[in-house]
């Protein structure tokens, strides 16, 4: 349970009285069953919203998911991508990519990537409210953590020194990743073929990632490891949204 709190600790702002893994990497398998606490908490809110008198607004919904996503959080993987964004936006060689990275001011790129990110979760977030299809963010928050994970456990630390994610994979192993994506299996198989279909698109994205920061970083960071939580989260939420109330028709096992 140790790892639990390192991993809720790690990812979100919610306070959990007890004592850290003195291993940082013993949180790796948790990631996805905070990804499922953060998910269970938006569809809460978003339960909430619908009684109140403002259900009929559904961009108000969004963003107040939106505002609750970010929160939660605390930013933490937006200022990954903002980095990311920055990093490959200066199209310069591998150890400049690094640097500009660890810089903590924000540029041009970073902005653009927020902002565009921020409004296409949005929309998403708005769509699956007003479907009644906001369960289907469970499955998406899981998927994108467990997907951290699987970098973590497979690719090298891009950069010399400490960094914020070298201790989570120092004595990252096999059993670590598998624990991880067996939960996010079973999460999404209870969801259907259609979460298993789902689970297999974030595979699909995050290959191209690992490929892309393998050839441009080297390996992985904790800033990579952040853009990689952003994009998966926000193009499977946009693949939930497409289909709006349709997709509510395969949620589980008996349409089949």
């Amino acid at each position: 349970m140790r790892g639990f709190l390192t991993a809720i600790r790690t990812l979100t702002i919610l306070s959990v009285p007890g004592r850290e893994s003195e291993k940082f990497s013993s949180a790796l398998p948790w990631f996805p069953f905070v990804g499922m606490i953060l998910g269970g908490i938006l569809y809460g809110i978003g339960a909430l919203w619908r009684m109140l008198p403002g259900a009929e607004w559904p961009f108000g919904g969004g963003a107040l998911l939106l505002v609750a996503s970010v929160f939660l959080t605390r930013g933490l993987h937006l200022d990954g991508l903002a980095d990311w964004a920055d990093a490959v936006g200066a199209c310069k060689g591998r150890p400049e990519r690094l640097a500009i990275m660890k810089d903590p001011r924000l540029g041009t790129f970073g902005v653009v990537a927020l902002i565009l990110l921020l409004l296409t979760k949005w929309t998403g977030l708005t769509r699956v409210l007003s479907s009644d299809a906001l369960i289907w963010v469970v499955p998406v928050w899981v998927i994108a953590r467990d997907m951290m994970v699987e970098l973590a456990t497979t690719l090298p630390y891009a950069r010399p020194g400490e960094g914020t994610a070298r201790p989570f994979m120092e004595g990252a192993s096999f059993q670590h990743r598998l624990r991880s994506h067996c939960f996010t299996l079973i999460v999404c198989l209870f969801f259907g073929p259609a979460g298993a279909i789902l689970l297999a698109l974030g595979w699909g994205v995050t290959g191209l990632l690992k490929a892309s920061f393998k050839n441009f970083f080297g390996g992985i960071t904790g800033d990579l490891l952040g853009t990689t939580n952003e994009l998966v989260e926000t193009v499977l939420l946009v693949i939930c949204a497409i289909p709006g109330e349709c997709i509510l028709d395969m949620t589980g096992w008996q349409w089949l």
